[in-house]
């Protein structure tokens, strides 16, 4: 028996294989490089990475609401009796804040992927 199919589990998950033991690059042809969203160190498989990447879109709302303060503390408020730079602080800590938050969880979402990198030496 290969060792391939001692670290092969019999169950298949959308007809592909399941590793229960080891790595699943240990049975790789020696050149290829895997790319698809189903190799086991894909960074899309990790819900931290999706989150960090919809906090980053959403950081876009406190700076779009810096640049609606800086507009209005530029321009004049007209008629509204409020304080541009409250809204600017406000806008800048929500921006910043999310953007910081989301790029901390990419960076953790892509661990298994840099570990997969030192594991094996592929560079892509």
């Amino acid at each position: 028996m290969s060792s391939h199919s001692a670290s092969l589990d019999r169950t298949r998950e959308n007809g592909h294989p399941v590793y229960t033991h080891g790595n699943a690059e240990d049975n790789y042809i020696e050149g290829y490089e895997p790319s698809s969203l189903g190799a086991s160190h894909s960074s899309l498989l990790v819900t931290t990475t999706w989150v960090g990447m919809g906090l980053v879109m959403a950081s876009l709302v406190g700076f779009g609401t810096m640049i609606w303060a800086a507009g209005q503390s530029l321009v004049g408020t007209g008629s509204v009796d409020h304080s541009p730079s409250l809204f600017l602080i406000i806008g800048a800590i929500i921006g910043f804040g999310l953007l910081i938050v989301g790029f901390g969880l990419i960076f953790s979402g892509r661990k298994g992927y840099k570990e997969y990198v030192r594991r094996s030496g592929r560079t892509q």
